[in-house]
């Protein structure tokens, strides 16, 4: 990847990743990856009808700007077959991620059992028909589905006005039109855990594309075509739009209180960038 640090930290694909329409980058979050901080962020493949073949997740290491490519997958009948879903976000827990997988629920995948696969099972998790010598890739399983009485289109990790992660996370609806919910939801713990609805609104935006919370502010990302997107933020209830613009095809949001950004990305062709932007920028210079 290029990187480029000036007022705002932009990274950009240099590779076909920048023009192909064969994936499309949607979720991103902050983590660390063996021991390193990583920028996350998620990408579904389709075909030509628009049909999700295979989706992944791109572990970015914020220091080196260099990536390494983890599909995300499913056992059936003792097989992996291909995650088909939208990955619409991302929130990442220790060797937890959760993907929202749209109308299908919350999809947890283990990033402590990633591990590799080759030839045909490499093939068929990245979604590539035909034969590639030597195609092999780090894989992700999916561990669970998690049933919420949401879309799911996205979901984005909560803060305290610490900074400090809260085990909780903001799922949201993608709508045309401004009637797209979100909730508040406290994360699963245990086997048999769910997601425990602590509260839900309408914040009356449409084209919403993520959501996170940091202390009593809310932050909402919002798309418009081929235009640079809009930036909602404030208390529930009283979110207003931002001078700050995102992204052209802007998707997820990640708060990042150790390098005090908040990260959004764009999805269109030509025009992908993951880009960092200050906290002093929004209103988080505390």
């Amino acid at each position: 990847m290029r990187r480029r640090v000036r007022e705002t930290d932009e990274l950009r694909w240099f590779t076909a990743r920048a023009w192909t329409t064969r994936w499309y980058p949607q979720g991103i979050d902050v983590g660390a990856w063996r021991g390193r901080r990583t920028l996350a962020v998620s990408w579904f493949r389709q075909d030509r009808s628009g049909s999700h073949l295979a989706s992944r997740v791109v572990l970015i290491d914020l220091q080196r700007s260099r990536h390494i490519d983890i599909a995300l997958a499913i056992e059936e009948d003792g097989e992996l077959q291909p995650a088909r879903i939208h990955t619409g976000g991302i929130a990442w827990f220790g060797d937890r991620l959760f993907v929202a997988a749209t109308t299908q629920g919350i999809w947890e995948f283990d990033l402590s059992a990633v591990h590799e696969v080759r030839g045909a099972v490499a093939r068929r998790v990245r979604g590539i028909s035909g034969r590639r010598p030597g195609a092999r890739s780090l894989v992700a399983v999916r561990t669970r589905v998690h049933p919420v009485a949401l879309r799911c289109s996205f979901l984005g990790r909560v803060y305290d006005e610490d900074g400090i992660s809260l085990p909780r996370v903001l799922i949201g609806e993608f709508r045309s039109d401004d009637r797209g919910r979100i909730g508040e939801f406290a994360i699963p713990s245990g086997a048999d855990g769910e997601f425990e609805e602590k509260d839900r609104f309408v914040p009356g935006i449409g084209h919403m594309q993520g959501a996170v919370r940091g202390g009593d502010q809310v932050f909402v990302s919002q798309s418009d075509g081929m235009r640079p997107g809009t930036l909602w933020s404030g208390p529930v209830g009283a979110l207003t739009p931002h001078a700050y613009r995102l992204p052209v095809g802007c998707e997820d949001l990640a708060l990042d209180p150790e390098a005090r950004m908040l990260w959004s990305l764009g999805e269109h062709p030509r025009k992908r960038v993951v880009r960092g932007i200050p906290f002093a920028w929004i209103g988080l210079e505390g």
